[in-house]
């Protein structure tokens, strides 16, 4: 982690701020919190089901981080960077990335802004070191969006890139003039995918943009036909998607098979602004 890394996470059992000491953070009630070997900590108040995984397991963070590593999302990431350097104007900023899985679009931000203390959380342990591998100067917490363990009014960026919403965490952390990025997946996006996979593809569902405590101050869209011609590229865009685990051997082994793809790319990216200035 980034030695000045700490300063807003607090403590999830009393949520006093966390200072960080050696390889732990500590805070006054001294609540400690062991940092990991790989560089993140387990800010995680309790595991509220039974299973032993939390959050995308191996197999999906490999395959999105081998896609995403050929650049063919890259579109998506210079949208919401372009976003976040407005909202920065060359001034140090705070941005908070709330289910960052591995980090592609948290550390290329860190990189590109260079003036911001970025954190990202993640429910699963597997994403985050992934993601301290790309940048080891990011604060990384295991946490969930329902209790982020982030100090209120201290972030200027929340991002929200196809990671569940928070809307009154997301208003709590952020400052009275901060910006919630949020990116979602629109009614065609990888259309052409689903339609090797089934016999009817369905459209995704829109959902509702609006939120509360939040105005839309802008929405983009970013649509392009991707085309894929090296099957293990196929194989890892299909592995990172729910279609995989929610399909047939059989229908796995269509997209297996396949030296070449096309399919469409819809993503939509709205800002948001808050429309209530809380006492912090």
């Amino acid at each position: 982690m980034n030695k000045n890394s700490g300063n807003h996470l607090i403590c999830p059992v009393c949520g006093e701020g966390l200072q960080k000491n050696e390889n732990t953070y500590v805070c006054r009630s001294n609540h400690c919190y062991d940092i990991s070997k790989y560089g993140y900590v387990n800010l995680m108040r309790s595991q509220k089901s039974s299973k032993k995984r939390h959050g995308d397991d191996k197999l999906m963070l490999k395959s999105r981080h081998d896609f995403l590593e050929k650049g063919y999302y890259k579109p998506l990431l210079d949208t919401i960077t372009e976003e976040v350097l407005k909202k920065s104007g060359g001034e140090d900023i705070t941005v908070l990335d709330v289910g960052c899985g591995e980090g592609y679009y948290t550390a290329n931000i860190k990189n590109s802004v260079g003036k911001c203390d970025v954190y990202g959380i993640d429910i699963s342990k597997d994403a985050l070191i992934y993601a301290a591998k790309r940048d080891g100067n990011m604060s990384l917490a295991v946490a969930s969006c329902s209790e982020i363990p982030v100090e209120s009014g201290s972030c200027d960026v929340v991002l929200n890139i196809f990671s569940p919403t928070n809307a009154a965490e997301y208003s709590r952390v952020l400052k009275p003039d901060g910006i919630l990025i949020k990116a979602v997946p629109l009614e065609n996006h990888l259309f052409g995918l689903k339609s090797n996979i089934y016999e009817k593809p369905y459209k995704n569902k829109t959902e509702n943009s609006e939120l509360e405590g939040f105005r839309i101050s802008e929405f983009k869209e970013i649509k392009y036909i991707l085309k894929l011609d090296r099957g293990e590229d196929i194989v890892s865009l299909f592995k990172m998607t729910p279609y995989y685990y929610k399909t047939s051997r059989e229908d796995q082994a269509k997209i297996e098979s396949k030296t070449e793809l096309e399919t469409e790319i819809e993503f939509g990216v709205i800002v948001y602004e808050k429309t209530i200035n809380e006492q912090l």
